[in-house]
């Protein structure tokens, strides 16, 4: 499907302009996005570093308020910009910064995510590797005086992050860690000096993680903020962050509560044809007991991730959507870590790297239910993160640089979780154990709508007696998820230090399917889904409110 050209404007020219100079000031980046340059260096965490960011973002801003939009594509990418430079500058105004840490996705994680994604074929590459471990020192002490900075001013994480991370960094501290085994293969494949300049500088990263553990404990643990909520005003522009578009609190919990109860009810209907009069739990057990639906290994999880995918994309690039020859190659990975994620990273600018779907398989973990991941493969592959962000990168005779890699969680897990109803609704989860997969991810994301807002803005909780308590909040997802209470306690962890981001997804998809129904009321019976998606996803991943207010002038053109 050729891309029709599109004549470059001036709003094009300052996005491109302002990717580069963010670039610079990240040049992770570099690596995420396949750009040329440095690919050693790391981002300034240190205050001097946010001052920096803090500079670019308004004057990218000023001049952006000066320039004539050319065109419906720069009417977005106009919109979309200011709303993006003006919550990168509250979040920064609200020195979110101080408080970063989590289980999750935190700096600490970050800085070490980053070399997944760095190629380790040829000793090129491996110098690359050893340059970036040389560099882990000095991010990680920008990232301590910003935390530094933080307790001075009282603007700290919750002691629960705290102790949660510091308990996380036993992987990292000895020659066995994370760092050992990342430079492990190299041995035979490098000359000496550079298996030495590797060697210390895996020694060096590991030193530096060390260092973090001993300020954890000494350091933040005592001045660490004894409250898990971050309260009205925070929690409002985390979401805003995540989501893209401004929602009423009070209002999304409560139906958040409905689309729960709504949920329960749906897997309660389908458990009953599973196992007839049997219960959701009932139902588990009988399809977790199916060996027909077992895999035994992560070489035969690879494998079947694979071959779910290839035949998704085959089916739907035939019916349901246009998917661009580049788009069509996804390649299922088994991560190198443990950490229980699944998780997707998007081709590089020139799909020189392929989009990739990873699994990080637990530590002991050897066998896998397919029921409950047939509809996680949609989500992260096609028609869910793949088809959309892939989508992006391909439509670059329309899209500047910076619309090409711009998104938000909102859009992003919105978008794959409509998918995955999509998909439902296409037949490809007709099987009823496979849709129970789906119904059981679907529930698990309203949960933690009502556990995200609830626990953050100190809410009363569901059963009534009194406010949200981290005890109340682990039952809580024990009663409405079915998964290893391992990954229980991951989950709600997360949620409590990472605020916001759990509840994009399930808003996401609840405006996603807003908009849809929308529009197929004022279309009627000339509505096409193939259509329709492409409309969609050729924007990009634009903020939510931007997404509303160009669909809602597509309509109104539609209406006149």
């Amino acid at each position: 499907m050729p891309v029709e050209s599109r004549t470059s404007t001036p709003i094009d020219a300052l996005c491109e302009r302002f990717l580069l100079s963010l670039a610079e000031l990240q040049p992770e980046l570099r690596i995420y996005l396949g750009l040329a340059g440095d690919r050693t260096a790391f981002t300034d965490l240190s205050p001097a570093g946010r001052e920096a960011e803090r500079a670019l973002f308004t004057r990218t801003r000023a001049e952006l308020v000066g320039i004539e939009v050319k065109d419906e594509v720069d009417w977005v990418t106009k919109i979309e910009l200011a709303r993006d430079l003006g919550l990168r500058l509250e979040v920064l105004e609200a020195k979110w910064d101080q408080r970063d840490l989590n289980n999750l996705a935190s700096p600490s994680q970050e800085i070490r995510q980053s070399f997944d994604l760095l190629p380790r074929a040829t000793e090129e590459d491996w110098a690359v590797v050893a340059g970036r471990l040389a560099g882990v020192p000095g991010a990680m002490a920008g990232y301590l005086t910003t935390l530094r900075e933080g307790i001075a001013e009282h603007n700290t994480p919750a002691r629960r992050q705290a102790e949660i991370v510091a308990a996380t960094l036993t992987d990292y501290l000895d020659g066995e860690g994370y760092f050992g085994r990342l430079i492990a293969p190299s041995a035979g494949l490098v000359g000496a000096g550079l298996r030495a300049d590797l060697e210390r500088g895996a020694a060096a990263a590991t030193g530096a993680y060390a260092e973090f553990a001993q300020f954890l404990r000494e350091e933040l643990l005592p001045g660490a903020t004894p409250n898990d909520g971050v309260g009205r005003d925070l929690y409002d522009l985390q979401l805003r962050r995540f989501l893209g578009a401004t929602v009423e609190l009070d209002e999304t919990y409560e139906w958040g509560l409905a689309e729960l109860a709504r949920m329960r009810a749906e897997q309660e209907e389908i458990a009953g044809r599973i196992v007839p009069g049997g219960t959701v739990a009932e139902a588990i057990a009988h399809l977790d007991s199916d060996p027909a639906r077992r895999l035994h290994g992560t070489r035969a999880l690879r494998e079947w991730m694979q071959a779910t995918a290839d035949e998704a994309i085959d089916a739907l690039g035939r019916e349901h959507f246009d998917i661009p020859a580049p788009v069509r190659t996804l390649e299922c990975m088994i991560a190198p870590t443990t950490s229980g994620e699944i998780y997707y990273t998007p081709p590089s600018d020139d799909f020189s790297r392929p989009g990739q779907m990873w699994w990080a398989v637990p530590e002991g973990v050897t066998e896998f239910n397919t029921w409950r991941e047939k509809t996680t493969v949609y989500h992260e592959g096609v028609p869910g993160h793949h088809l959309q962000l892939g989508q992006a990168v391909y439509n670059r005779e329309q899209l500047n640089s910076w619309r090409r890699a711009a998104g938000t969680s909102g859009h992003a897990e919105g978008w794959a979780l409509y998918a995955e109803r999509l998909m439902d609704e296409l037949g490809y989860l007709s099987d009823p154990g496979d849709r129970l997969g789906m119904l059981d991810g679907q529930r698990m994301r309203a949960a933690r709508v009502v556990l995200d807002i609830g626990v953050h803005l100190g809410k009363v909780r569901p059963d009534g007696e009194g406010r949200w308590t981290y005890d109340y909040a682990l039952e809580f997802m024990r009663e409405n998820v079915n998964m290893d209470d391992k990954f229980v306690q991951f989950e709600v962890n997360r949620y409590f230090g990472w605020p916001g981001q759990a509840p994009s997804y399930k808003l996401g998809q609840r405006i996603f399917d807003e908009l849809r129904a929308d529009v197929q009321e004022v279309e009627g019976a000339g509505f096409d889904f193939k259509d329709y998606h492409r409309r969609i996803l050729d924007m990009g991943g634009v903020g939510l409110d931007t997404l509303r207010a160009a669909v809602g002038r597509q309509v109104a053109g539609h209406r006149h």
